[in-house]
Order: C-alpha cells, then sequence, then structure tokens
C-alpha cells in the first residue's frame, strides 16, 4: 500500500481538526493507506517536507482533537500559482519520496483551487498515482454546491449566543444606547445573519445589500424612540452602492490579495454618533474569537466535519478519485440529515455563494423564515466537553512539537 497526506489551509474553525480526526479514524478502521502523514502549515509545509505521522493516534487523542479550536496542523496562506511550475513539480517530488498517493486537503475557497490547479497539473503531465481531494473548511459558508460547510454551525453558534448574552448586558441601564456587533465576511452575511438566531437583534447589515446610510440611521432612530436601545450586527464586508467598503480606509491586502477588513462596526459606530441618531454607541468586534471558540461548538457541525473526513477518505480507495470535492447535501426529510457527496474541485473554487437575497428583509429589519430554517438545525446540540483543570483540553498542536 501507499501513504496519504492531510492538510489544512486558510482560516481555521473550531471544527478543521476534526475532519482530520475523521481521515485518521477511518484509515484505522479500513486501513486503506500505510500511513497518514500530517502536512504541517499547508501547501507551505508540505514543499519544505515538513510531515508528522498521524497513523497511530490513540482514540483519546483523536477525541480531544475533535474540540481542538483551529488548526492542530498548521495553516498558511500560501497562493499555488498555475504558472509557478517548480512549486508544483517540487510537490510531487515531495510525494514521490515519501510513496503519498492521496492528499487531503482542507480549506475554502482558494484551498479548493489549490485541490483543483494540483489535478490539473497532475493530468497534463500523465501523473495518474498522485490524487488530490478537498474537504470543506469556512466559518464564512461561503462556498458553492455544498448545502453548508463544516465550522459554520459552530460560528454561527456563538455569534447568536454572545448577541443575546450581551444584549442582556446592554438592557441592565435605563440609558439611551446602540449596540454594534461585528463579525466576519468579507463578500457573504452567513455569519452575520446567523446572529438572529438569538432573537434579539433590531438590525443586520449585510454584504449583500448596498448600504443606504439614510436609510439605516432612520432605522436605528425608529428604535431608539421605541424602547431607547438598538442592536446591531454588521458584517465586516458591508459596501455602499459604489462598492467601496464601510471600513476602506482599514482595507489592505493578505496573501491571496483579498482585502483584510475590520473596522466595519466602529465605522457604523461614528455614523451614528456624528449624525447625533443616538447619544451613545458601543461596539464589539468579534475578530478571531467566532472562529476558535471551541466550548460552544456545534454537536451537528462536529459530527459532520469529522464524518466528511471519513467520507473522504473512503472515496479515496477508488483510484480514479482525484481533484474532487466531498461536500454536504441536506435531505428532504422532515427530521434533519445529511449525505456526503463529491463535485469537482472546480466547480468550487473562486466561486461565492451569497447569502440569498429573498432571505434578507426589507431596511435591515432581519432575515427571513426560509433563513431561520435553513440555520436552525445547523447549531443544534453540545458534544461533551473533555476537560482539564477546569478548561478544556486541547491537542497540543503538532507544529509546536
Amino acid at each position: 500500500m501507499s501513504n496519504c497526506l492531510v492538510a489544512q489551509s486558510g482560516g481555521p474553525s473550531s471544527v478543521i481538526n476534526a475532519t482530520v480526526a475523521g481521515v485518521v479514524k477511518a484509515n484505522q478502521l479500513n486501513p486503506v493507506y500505510d500511513t497518514v502523514y500530517g502536512g504541517l502549515n499547508g501547501i507551505e509545509g508540505i514543499l519544505n517536507e515538513r510531515l508528522v505521522d498521524l497513523t497511530h493516534m490513540s482514540e483519546n487523542e483523536n477525541r480531544i482533537l475533535r474540540q481542538t479550536p483551529s488548526s492542530a496542523l498548521g495553516s498558511c496562506r500560501y497562493k499555488l500559482k498555475r504558472e509557478n511550475v517548480q512549486d508544483f513539480e517540487k510537490l510531487i517530488q515531495v510525494m514521490e519520496k515519501y510513496d503519498i498517493e492521496t492528499l487531503f486537503y482542507t480549506g475554502g475557497n482558494d484551498s479548493m483551487d489549490t485541490v483543483a490547479a494540483l489535478s490539473e497539473y497532475a493530468a497534463a503531465k500523465g501523473i495518474t498515482n498522485r490524487r488530490f481531494v478537498g474537504c470543506p473548511k469556512t466559518v464564512d459558508n461561503d462556498l458553492m454546491v455544498t448545502d453548508h460547510c463544516p465550522g459554520f454551525a459552530s460560528a454561527a453558534k456563538f455569534i447568536a449566543t454572545t448577541a443575546m448574552q450581551t444584549w442582556l448586558d446592554v438592557n441592565v441601564y435605563t440609558r439611551q444606547e446602540v449596540f454594534v456587533l461585528e463579525t466576519m465576511g468579507r463578500d457573504a452575511g452567513w455569519l452575520a445573519a446567523s446572529s438572529c438566531l438569538s432573537g434579539i437583534v433590531d438590525l443586520v447589515v449585510l454584504p449583500e445589500q448596498p448600504f443606504n446610510k439614510e436609510v439605516f440611521l432612520a432605522e436605528v432612530k425608529k428604535c431608539i424612540e421605541e424602547k431607547n436601545k438598538c442592536y446591531v450586527v454588521v458584517s465586516e464586508g458591508v459596501r455602499y452602492a459604489d462598492g467601496t467598503y464601510l471600513a476602506a480606509g482599514e482595507a489592505k491586502n493578505d496573501g491571496f490579495g483579498h482585502a483584510i477588513l475590520g473596522g466595519a462596526g466602529n465605522a457604523i459606530k461614528n455614523l451614528i454618533l456624528e449624525t447625533g441618531t443616538a447619544s451613545r454607541c458601543k461596539v464589539q468586534d468579534l475578530s478571531t474569537a467566532q472562529r476558535c471558540h471551541a466550548s460552544e461548538q456545534s454537536l451537528v457541525d462536529v459530527e459532520e466535519s469529522f464524518k466528511l473526513g471519513m467520507s473522504a477518505h473512503m472515496r479515496s480507495m477508488d483510484k480514479a478519485f482525484t481533484g474532487k470535492m466531498v461536500g454536504v447535501k441536506r435531505k428532504d426529510t422532515a427530521e434533519y440529515d445529511v449525505e456526503f457527496f463529491a463535485t469537482d474541485a472546480s466547480n468550487v473554487a473562486n466561486h461565492v455563494k451569497n447569502f440569498p437575497a429573498e432571505w434578507i428583509l426589507p431596511n435591515y429589519r432581519g432575515i427571513s423564515d426560509a433563513a431561520y430554517s435553513y440555520l436552525r438545525p445547523l447549531i443544534q446540540g453540545e458534544p461533551v466537553i473533555i476537560m482539564e483543570n477546569g478548561i478544556p483540553a486541547y491537542v497540543k498542536p503538532y507544529y509546536m512539537r
């Protein structure tokens, strides 16, 4: 038998390690490969032969790995460019050196592009014994084809919970106040929309809906007049009609050429205060917390992420299985249930699945019943968290060993 390699890329999530745990556990139950390697820091680390042996992971470590947030193997923002042939040649050489037949790559849009690019290169060079499989991951929930992405549900649960808790805090005082919660979401408003699951959000501002300053401020004023409070949730990627970000002054570029955002909440705050719409405004930017907070994981999310890793491993038994992403499909049943399927990674790469426009209520007043029906099943259940010295037990990151 040959070996396989699993690696992680892009922004982490609280359940990304469950997919790795699923690949490892599947191979222990059905040894398709002699060795399961973990690639440290994604493609960047693999190119430097930074590998760790995960084959004989204990049951206890596998269990704790599923509740460990962030990327236990380390991540990267390394762009595998098709014109940079040396990277492709080097990666194939590394796979040949360690007899790695299959690379399981866990990540978002750019990671699926990496899977597509590597499979295209192998096909062009007539390389049939090196295969590439994508496993979706993104808290943004913006990958096409799949019903939802592992990582999103736990982030959504954390955001809705935080909204409820901060709302309770804001309301202890009789004073007038606007509270603004800022979430991630460069191009898609799934995370901001999920805050509505709390049942307390007054206004939600999403990237899919061009920001109209006058309409927004009028709605804030209505809330203030009605109850002296207004709870606002804004996605970091909100734009004006001309395409500029609310926080355009804060935008920079990351390694993939994307805007690094932040500051939409403060932009909203300044707008409210400068126009005199309200006398007091507070901002809470969830920042990194929304993707790494793991003690409130969604049980649905953890289990689906784990099973997706197992499904990807099982499908790789087929020697023709390459250039694919394993996705999640919701079954048309009374009770929530899913099945896993495969699609070409090229169908997913470099596309964005937006929050549906028909699910957005007018004047920033929340989301539709259809949106609630989509979101609610994803945040159900809580895994039993293994504790150690009063805090959740975590696997020591493999890149720190």
